[in-house]
């Protein structure tokens, strides 16, 4: 890291406001780039998140593995103008730093810099020279097929990995959402530059590019800066689709045996979309069940009453279509059935409880008052423009949110978690039992 570098990043971590209300700037490009500005003076730095709807994992080849996270991660490694060493060279020359990276849905790349326009110009025109002109070398992607063999071959020794993979097996079939389930080392092999090249041409356009920007930029200046980065790419990406609804599945019990003394149980269902009716609802029920750490009802029955675990949790993951509710624990193997059956037992009260007005209370205070800790810096905020973008939720979006989960009440709750929450229809896995698949029992 150069001087400079070090220099700029003490700046880039500097907190924003938490009170303040953010103002969001919203516009679409002829082109039908969607663009999100918060604008920031206080400090000369820019964040930019160029985000492409489609170019995610759930849009993988159904026989091939990781096209979409070859392709956003050899964005960054060269140029058809500069080699792997010379560009991050010429980067950390200006000071800024240059990433991409895919997530289910989507692919991105992020820049930051100095907002003078020395610097700002050059690292922009980088930006630009990834997104239309990437090198995609032969062997940077022999190197991170390699590398990406390697990681899976470590993970599957892993027996959270395997349970968590499981569990997306059965949540997802042959949905799109479980097509990374499916990624062995035969299918990432199968994979070629061509794949990588076909998928970049297809999928990243001006039309399903969403950019936020934040930091030292006027609106003006911003329009000029997505102009300039964006310059070259194809106008329309010819190979978006919408998500498909996630089918329903019998539920499954999986046991697969494992050596060691623990057991892994994951447990749920596919559930929650961002847009979801009962969305607010079902976080704040989840903050209760086994979001909320030492005091929710899963750490409080199967660590503190039973002792069976040392820590059990429940997540969401909300997505387009339906994403995981997911519960999670390990276990001493001779606990597991009695650990499983409890940890069912919990689920099920809840469900026909709801919360306790204590557990609201407590709740609400907790999610509202750690929301603002999730924005209170650039590259957080910056995380929160992109999913406002993509999702296209409201421009009020940080602030309904805490107001919605003020609202709530325990009713509310519960009959939500009724409506959408059935115990029959919950996957379970577990890993470091006897094997064999069969229909999940109450």
């Amino acid at each position: 890291m150069s001087i400079s570098s070090k220099l700029l990043l003490p700046l880039l971590l500097l907190p924003l406001t938490a009170q303040a209300a953010v103002k969001i700037q919203r516009w679409h490009t002829a082109d039908g780039t969607q663009v999100l500005l918060v604008e920031r003076h206080e400090n000369p730095i820019v964040d930019v998140s160029i985000s492409f709807k489609g170019a995610g994992s759930t849009f993988n080849p159904a026989d091939k593995s990781e096209v979409a996270e070859f392709t956003a991660a050899m964005l960054t490694t060269g140029t058809q103008q500069l080699d792997e060493e010379a560009f991050h060279a010429r980067i950390n020359d200006l000071a800024a730093s240059l990433n991409s990276n895919s997530s289910e849905e989507s692919a991105s790349i992020t820049l930051r810099s100095l907002s003078k326009n020395s610097s700002l110009q050059p690292a922009v025109g980088l930006l630009n020279q990834s997104l239309t002109q990437p090198r995609f070398a032969e062997p940077v992607f022999e190197r991170l097929r390699k590398q990406s063999i390697t990681a899976l071959q470590q993970q599957e020794t892993d027996p959270g990995f395997i349970a968590n993979r499981e569990f997306a097996r059965l949540n997802y079939g042959s949905h799109p959402y479980g097509r990374s389930a499916q990624t062995s080392v035969e299918s990432i092999r199968k994979v070629t530059l061509d794949d990588i090249r076909a998928f970049h041409r297809s999928r990243y356009g001006k039309n399903n590019a969403i950019v936020a920007v934040i930091g030292d930029l006027n609106r003006r200046q911003t329009e000029a800066l997505v102009a300039k980065a964006l310059n070259g790419l194809p106008a329309r990406s010819s190979a978006v689709e919408n998500v498909p609804a996630v089918p329903q599945h019998q539920a499954a019990l999986r046991r697969i045996p494992f050596a060691g003394e623990q057991a892994q149980i994951v447990m749920g269902m596919p559930l929650i979309k961002r847009h979801d009716p009962d969305y607010y609802a079902l976080v704040a029920g989840n903050y209760v069940l086994g979001g909320g750490g030492f005091d929710s009802r899963l750490m409080k029955d199967l660590r503190d009453k039973h002792g069976y675990t040392y820590g059990a949790s429940s997540g969401l993951s909300p997505a387009s279509q339906a994403g995981p509710f997911t519960i999670g624990f390990s276990t001493q193997k001779n606990n597991t059935e009695p650990a499983l059956q409890a940890a069912r037992r919990v689920l099920a009260a809840f469900i026909e409880e709801g919360p306790t007005e204590a557990e609201l209370k407590q709740a609400k205070a907790n999610i509202t008052g750690s929301f603002p800790l999730r924005f209170d810096t650039n590259a957080k905020l910056l995380g929160y423009l992109s999913l406002i973008g993509f999702h296209n939720l409201p421009d009020n979006y940080l602030e309904a949110y805490p107001k919605a989960i003020s609202a709530l009440t325990a009713e509310q709750i519960k009959s939500a978690w009724q409506r959408r929450v059935n115990p029959e229809n919950i996957n379970i896995v577990v890993v470091g039992a006897d094997g064999g698949a069969q229909k999940a029992k109450p």
